[in-house]
């Protein structure tokens, strides 16, 4: 009896110990693999510029990069944007697929569209502000002054694109 007992606590210990290594093996991994993939960007990793283009009728480039010393992957669907608190100012999405997701570090830069109006009227107000934040993270939001004011009326914004060139919301 005594000798089964012995025999029982030196196999729970191997079987302890072989539990240990697996976790630790599952750690490892973990890590490793967290490593090759970037987290998700937040509004408050990023800097952000506004240039105006003349292409497709005019629209605003949005330009972002992560901010020093950071490595995230920015979402390729559009930004959260408005030019104000009225939901008539909300951007829409141009695009009905999700782009490539960017990895950001260093000066790799991703590029949305922004087309303030896309009604063929006179109609709209005018705007000199946007708010801007990565989609999902509103609370954040960051507000950017426009190389001009714009007249908004019914905004749309590309996703976020590895390339300016395809960013241009063409409506």
């Amino acid at each position: 009896m005594l000798r089964s007992r012995l025999t029982t606590r030196a196999a729970r210990l191997a079987l302890a110990t072989v539990a240990a290594a697996a976790a630790l093996t599952a750690t490892a991994t973990t890590t490793a693999g967290a490593a090759s993939a970037p987290r998700a960007c937040t509004t408050g990793d990023l800097t952000f510029k506004v240039t105006a283009q003349t292409q497709a009728g005019g629209y605003d480039l949005v330009t972002a990069k992560a901010k020093r010393g950071v490595t995230c992957t920015l979402e390729g669907v559009y930004p959260s944007a408005s030019y104000g608190s009225s939901a008539d100012t909300e951007v829409s999405p141009a695009e009905q697929a999700v782009s490539a997701d960017i990895v950001l570090s260093g000066t790799k830069a991703a590029y949305a569209g922004i087309s303030p109006k896309t009604t063929n009227n006179d109609y709209g107000i005018e705007f000199d502000r946007i708010h801007l934040s990565v989609l999902g993270d509103e609370l954040n939001a960051v507000t950017l002054t426009l190389p001009d004011s714009v007249l908004v009326d019914r905004p749309v914004a590309t996703n976020w694109h590895a390339k300016a060139a395809d960013a241009v919301p063409f409506v």
